[in-house]
């Protein structure tokens, strides 16, 4: 399961929140599921990232490898771009991977994100 993070707080509009990042939840053991934290600030979401995992039963939260943004608006980029390559892995069989070799590109997203309109 794919879970984005943010720091938003709940329902008040002064804090929407400043960043997303991913969460890969595996649940292949159904007692003891763990989830996978991919954030392009380093360990920026971290706190954010345990509670979210906590509220889904996690028992831990690994933090994998993930390309750097170099400036304070691509997160949301880095997270689909991350979703994407995930479920990639996923499909081939793969375990969670670490990310840093991740190359986000926004502009190709959006003509992506337009196509399937």
């Amino acid at each position: 399961m794919l879970i984005p993070v943010t720091d938003a707080q709940g329902g008040d509009r002064n804090q929407r929140g400043t960043h997303w990042s991913l969460l890969l939840l595996d649940r292949r053991d159904r007692n003891r599921p763990i989830a996978y934290h991919y954030d392009s600030l380093g360990d920026y979401h971290d706190a954010a990232a345990q509670r979210v995992a906590g509220t889904v039963g996690a028992a831990r939260v690994i933090r994998m490898g993930m390309a750097q943004q170099k400036n304070g608006r691509d997160c949301g980029v880095f997270l689909l771009e991350a979703a994407q390559a995930l479920i990639g892995q996923l499909i081939r069989g793969q375990p969670p991977r670490d990310l840093d070799n991740l190359v986000p590109d926004r502009r190709a997203l959006q003509a992506r994100l337009q196509r399937l309109t």
